[in-house]
């Protein structure tokens, strides 16, 4: 019968199981470990032909890039509104800054995927699921990626047969807790108004947070598209990839055709909302304990900056807010802003979406106040 997280183990008789719609639980070579499906009979997977290759999508981008960038002198003098010339400067931005990440993100969840062998990493973890989710929140350390290369590479946990709560606390604790962040967090602050432990720490609590409301659901696996959902059914229990560098292209060019699209629409979305909000309308609220939070959490979920350079970023308002309102910045910034919303939509559910930014906004908001009364 189903058991939490959508986990059990089928009983006598799989097949009747399987048309009640119960989960099952997955013999790898070494021992068992969570599926985040259900049993229910998988539906043939079609691909659509698509016109441009994965490879072709991320030359096709930095050849749109470099265009707009050399051209961008000429448009000026045609008399492009100022307002669209920042809209563009700062969509570009947002792309130049991210897209490396996406594509790092996609190869390593790859090497999840295809390469490491299955029971290497189901192995090493434990089988409990809060202190699972604890070690898997400090993964992130092993990976230098910020927020939306880990989006492709929790994908990977999941084909792999994750169950959506360790992967989601993977995605929320890896773009705070690897080790660019946590450098480049104490470069800018140090010690200084406990700024770097407030965001380290709070970073593995709302991570683990998160993973044990998604664990709590009834049925996790309704979290997710139906359509990644179907992947993840046609993946687990399949036969063992033989040609693993045809694997893999196939596997690059599926998530960079997902991720792309997404990624070019984030960053538009964060460079219209940057246009028509001021920022000088945030500074004004700096020195208030409360004002300075709400402030401080817009212009992190707006601005949709890199978590491995955001610090330095928050740095330039250090003079005018107060830490809480800092620390907020920084732990919101890396999991809810509009980038990554668009990132998540190719995996989650909006329902999702909506839990995940209710949770970490209010606990952001609450590192901030406590921060503000106490430091």
């Amino acid at each position: 019968m189903p058991t939490r997280a959508g986990r059990c183990r089928p009983g006598p008789d799989p097949q009747r199981s399987a048309g009640r719609g119960t989960s099952l639980q997955v013999d790898a070579p070494d021992g068992p470990y969570p599926v985040p499906v259900t049993s229910t009979p998988a539906r043939p997977v079609t691909t659509r032909p698509r016109s441009l290759t994965g490879p072709g999508l991320v030359l096709a981008a930095v050849v749109a890039l470099l265009a707009v960038r050399v051209l961008s002198p000429a448009v000026g003098t045609a008399g492009l509104p100022d307002v669209v010339q920042d809209f563009l400067t700062l969509a570009i931005s947002v792309v130049v800054e991210s897209l490396p990440f996406v594509v790092l993100g996609i190869v390593l969840s790859i090497v999840v995927e295809v390469w490491v062998p299955h029971g290497v990493l189901e192995r090493i973890l434990p089988t409990r699921p809060l202190p699972r989710r604890a070690v898997i929140s400090l993964i992130g350390m092993l990976f230098p990626v910020c927020e939306c290369g880990n989006v492709p590479l929790a994908r990977g946990l999941m084909l792999r047969g994750f169950t959506p709560a360790e992967a989601v606390t993977f995605l929320v604790a890896a773009p705070i807790l690897n080790p660019l962040v946590i450098i480049s967090t104490a470069q800018a602050f140090g010690w200084s108004g406990w700024i770097l432990p407030a965001r380290i720490v709070g970073g593995f609590v709302v991570a683990n947070l998160v993973g044990w409301i998604v664990d709590a659901h009834r049925r996790p696996a309704d979290l997710l598209l139906p359509a990644f959902e179907a992947r993840c059914r046609a993946a687990v229990g399949a036969p063992p990839v033989r040609d693993k560098w045809r694997e893999s292209a196939s596997h690059f060019g599926g998530e960079t055709a997902t991720m792309m699209p997404a990624l070019f629409v984030g960053a538009g979305l964060a460079a219209a909302i940057q246009v028509a909000v001021p920022r000088s309308a945030l500074v004004a609220v700096g020195s208030n304990p409360v004002l300075s939070v709400v402030a401080m959490m817009l212009l992190a979920m707006t601005v949709s900056l890199c978590s491995n350079v955001d610090a330095f970023f928050a740095l330039s308002f250090a003079s005018t807010f107060l830490p809480g309102s800092i620390t907020a910045f920084l732990i919101i910034g890396p999991i809810i802003d509009v980038k990554m919303i668009a990132l998540l939509r190719t995996t989650f559910r909006a329902r999702f979406l909506v839990l995940l930014a209710v949770v970490c906004v209010l606990f952001a908001a609450t590192v901030g106040l406590v921060m503000n009364v106490l430091v």
